[in-house]
């Protein structure tokens, strides 16, 4: 168990990250640590495992947590043994082994003499049979690297295991392992991921801001329930404040006008009385005390429903803030958009394990893709898939079969969000896409409509993260004079946090052309209603 009380962490450069974290998980408990992007959630889960120190506050910890890490490219100049941290033990043993028994090897093994075994075991799990324990790790995949973290846990057996977006690098059977895993271990886990199906294996939300943490009992779609009704009361509590605020405008209106009659009525009044000028400027400067006093009253008033009001705002979630607005395909319904037959690719003088690599698909392949279909492509990693893509959009041509390709506008999406250019500010970029003549203010308004106010439309986009980059790409597909025919998706959630995944998902749902999508997410597919599977191997 680990338990955290008022911790916060500063930056270096003094900026607040976080702010009084007051979190207990007890022994065995499955949590989660979701949050936007920025909120600190890597930076929490190296708090608990002592990478790095807190600003303020206390961590307790049971026991030495075993961490699972976002990025593994700095673990490439090690050993797979030396990144699982298991390399001086099972040196010991093999020196032993070989009958230098001495005290020195019997004190580094310190009685681990199933450690060879729980290897095997591991590696065997997460489908690395064969892989030499002393193989250095910059020889290794992305999603082979997360495995060797992952079969770390069988090997040091941990009570506390700190997984930080563990499915990133994972093709489907690797998150299929990893949702078995999760499911079955006696571990206490912290799990930071956009992952909604590994979520869903949770059994409590830690939603981390920059004030503290919110913590919701069960798992992910029970999470999403609670936000939603508390997005309702939000935005419903909104609409009351608005209305509370023209009310109090029009009462503070109301008041002075009848403030201004009343003193007309008096001021005509002393005129017939004829009331002396001492008295008239007495009564006269009453009047305007009353005036101003009235004023005032109205005006906190409104200040302070405006200010509620404010603070309502900036608490409704960006998603529903967000404005979509394509333009329909010209395409119908049912119009053959590609077509292969007997289809195969074959990369020229590339071998793969010392062999000259002939056709990519050991079966070559046959579809078509319809207008409006919504299409999955999957296959392990390294089944070609990119490839695929490249062959339906024109990139390369087949090797051998035949292809039929339709004339229509394609938009391929990538995992980095290629399109767009790095050396343009937000505004110039969304201005490249402008066919349809769009003036400068309706540009910034559609800007606006996707949460990129006045401060970004000077900003570089090389600076944009990976869901403002979504945004504003999607930004730039409202502003041309016709939706593309079909939007090509590859692995589009991978970079982006719970948020903008759910902003993808609204968008891509109010698209009505053709989607090919290449994602690992089941959540995600589901929720964006995939009917058709092309199937590589």
């Amino acid at each position: 168990m680990f338990i955290l009380q008022s911790v916060s962490y500063i930056h270096s450069d003094r900026e607040l990250l976080f702010d009084n974290v007051t979190l207990s998980v007890g022994s065995r408990e499955k949590v989660a640590v979701t949050g936007n992007n920025g909120a600190g959630k890597s930076t929490l889960l190296k708090i608990i495992a002592g990478q790095i120190p807190q600003s303020a506050g206390s961590v307790t910890v049971s026991s030495k947590p075993y961490y699972v890490p976002q990025i593994v490219g700095q673990f490439d100049y090690l050993t797979v043994a030396q990144a699982i941290g298991i390399a001086d033990r099972l040196n010991a043993l093999y020196k032993i082994m070989s009958g230098n028994v001495t005290e020195e090897n019997l004190s580094a093994l310190n009685d681990d003499w199933t450690l060879e075994e729980r290897c095997r075991e591991a590696l065997l799990y997460w489908n690395l049979v064969g892989l030499d324990l002393n193989t250095k790790m910059n020889t290794l995949s992305g999603g082979q690297k997360t495995k060797v973290f992952l079969a770390g846990i069988t090997v040091n057996n941990p009570e506390i295991v700190l997984l930080d977006e563990p499915t990133n690098h994972l093709d489907t059977d690797g998150r299929n392992l990893l949702y078995r895993f999760i499911a079955e271990t006696c571990c206490t886990l912290a799990v930071v991921s956009h992952d909604r199906t590994l979520l869903n294996g949770l059994n409590k939300m830690c939603e981390l801001s920059r004030s503290g943490i919110k913590i919701y009992g069960g798992n992910y779609n029970f999470y999403r329930e609670q936000k939603t009704l508390e997005n309702e009361a939000i935005i419903n509590k909104l609409e009351e404040k608005q209305k509370s605020l023209r009310k109090a405008r029009e009462s503070k209106r109301e008041t002075l006008e009848r403030q201004q009659r009343q003193n007309a009525r008096g001021k005509n009044q002393q005129k017939k009385e004829g009331t002396g000028k001492a008295m008239m400027d007495k009564m006269k400067n009453d009047a305007e005390k009353s005036a101003a006093r009235l004023k005032s009253v109205h005006e906190d008033k409104i200040n302070a429903v405006s200010q509620e009001l404010s603070d309502l705002r900036q608490a409704v979630p960006d998603r529903d803030k967000m404005n979509f607005g394509f333009y329909n395909s010209a395409l119908y319904k049912g119009k053959i958009l590609f077509m292969a037959k007997n289809m195969n690719f074959a990369y020229s003088n590339e071998k793969i394990a010392g062999q000259i690599c002939n056709n990519i698909w050991k079966n070559s392949v046959d579809f078509q893709i319809i207008s409006g279909e919504r299409i999955e492509i999957s296959g392990k990693n390294g089944s070609g898939k990119t490839t695929l893509i490249k062959l339906i959009t024109g990139d390369l041509e087949p090797t051998c079969g035949t292809v039929f390709r339709a004339g229509n506008k394609t938009v391929y999406i990538d995992q980095e969000y290629s399109m767009i250019n790095i050396n343009l500010s937000v505004y110039q970029q969304v201005q490249t896409f402008n066919s349809s003549a769009l003036l400068e203010s309706e540009i910034k308004t559609r800007l606006n409509h996707f949460l990129f106010s006045k401060e970004f439309w000077d900003k570089s986009c090389s600076v944009l993260s990976g869901g403002e980059k979504m945004r504003l790409l999607l930004c730039c597909l409202t502003v041309t004079t016709q939706s593309p025919d079909i939007i090509i998706l590859d692995e589009p959630t991978n970079n982006l946090d719970i948020q903008n995944i759910e902003i993808l998902t609204d968008a891509v749902n109010n698209y009505c052309g053709t989607l090919i999508v290449v994602s690992h997410d089941r959540y995600f597919l589901e929720q964006i209603n995939v009917e058709k599977t092309i199937e590589l191997w």
